[in-house]
């Protein structure tokens, strides 16, 4: 057994999976929704592999990654081998594709983007403009599906909230963004923790701020801030709602040792409690209500030994001091892994997808599944 938790069920490791593999392409940081018909589908991001066109590396902000789905009809066990396209941006590339399924069916899809620019465009910058490896940043966007992800609407973009203190490359205002798990709560409303650079100088620093959509995503306004601080960062962040109605964030940090982080609100997202230090080191956190309503929470573990981690909080998540770790796998060969997001894959079965390499080689979308015993 992995995890015991008195006069509640155990998890148990069932088997590692290869959802999606191709050395050809570096593919990256999925989530995974299951359908009203019982299928899995699984959205990623795929650039290609640049070392085997003589690059030194492979980046986050390749300017060709696209988000693509495969699909899988037998729990996550296995999936189709050929990605169909979810959606290619025309400004550039595309990361963190973050699907979340409303109880009407409908799904959402929340990323951002990346523009490739020349150097004489790069030294055209802004000061406030984001230039990472001659690429600029363009704030997030979000895709609407009502077909169960054959065809995809939009780009539709959030609004600007004021801590964003970064522009475009023309200094217009970024629209809203984050990697994580969005929300809909049991009112309707649908949670989105999104991040903002509140200070550029001397150093720039990111703290997360909640926005709530009360007509299905059409449209989202600002609530409150989550997490701020002097010192310490955040940023990909994942909302909660527990069966009592407290809406959790779970937070990565920077420069905090990567400990991982969680706020809590019990106003419905009016205010946040202080943000607290979990207690363990690992990121981004991605939570699963069980069918017992507990809490499975995942991580990636970018330390010796690299791999995936979790543990299982109470209804409330009020136990993630004293929640024991779970070890779910331990054979990374390199940082470049992580980014987990879970899903009930059956009534006894869960799905932890993530993204993995071997021995430091390319990048695939694996998972791991696990029995509910």
């Amino acid at each position: 057994m992995l995890n015991a938790t008195p006069n509640s069920s155990a998890l148990r490791k069932v088997a590692d999976v290869v959802i999606y593999r191709d050395d050809r392409f570096h593919c990256a940081f999925p989530s995974v929704v299951k359908r009203a018909t019982g299928d899995l589908l699984l959205a990623f991001r795929r650039a290609p592999n640049r070392l085997r066109y003589g690059e030194s590396r492979n980046t986050h902000t390749d300017p060709n990654s696209y988000l693509v789905t495969v699909r899988s009809a037998d729990g996550g066990r296995t999936w189709t081998e050929q990605p169909e396209l979810l959606y290619a941006d025309a400004f550039g590339g595309s990361q963190d594709p973050c699907l979340l399924q409303l109880r009407d069916g409908t799904l959402l899809c929340a990323s951002y983007g990346w523009t490739p620019l020349r150097p004489d465009g790069v030294a055209a910058l802004p000061s406030t403009a984001v230039n990472y490896d001659n690429t600029v940043f363009n704030g997030g966007y979000y895709l609407r599906s009502t077909d169960g992800g054959k065809t995809w609407s939009g780009p539709f973009y959030p609004p600007h909230i004021k801590p964003e203190l970064l522009t475009g490359p023309t200094g217009e205002a970024l629209p809203a963004y984050n990697r994580g798990a969005l929300a809909e709560g049991r009112d309707g409303r649908l949670l989105w923790a999104v991040a903002a650079t509140d200070q550029i100088e001397p150093k720039r620093r990111t703290s997360v701020h909640l926005l709530i959509s009360e007509d299905k995503g059409e449209s989202w306004r600002y609530s409150s801030p989550i997490a701020t601080d002097e010192t310490v960062q955040f940023n990909e962040t994942s909302v909660y709602e527990t069966p009592k109605g407290d809406i959790i964030a779970f937070l990565r940090t920077a420069d905090y040792e990567d400990q991982a982080c969680i706020a809590r609100s019990t106003d419905g997202g009016k205010t946040f409690t202080p943000w607290q230090g979990m207690g363990f080191q690992g990121h981004p956190l991605h939570a699963l209500r069980l069918p017992d309503d507990r809490v499975l929470l995942t991580y990636g573990y970018r330390h010796e030994p690299m791999g995936i981690r979790a543990r299982v909080l109470n209804a409330e998540c009020t136990d993630f001091v004293t929640a024991p770790e779970i070890v779910l796998r331990t054979d990374g060969g390199g940082f470049d892994l992580g980014y987990s997001w879970s899903v009930m894959a059956d009534e006894r079965h869960v799905l932890v997808a993530y993204y993995f390499n071997d021995d430091g080689g390319v990048p695939y979308i694996a998972g791991t599944l696990l029995a509910i015993d």
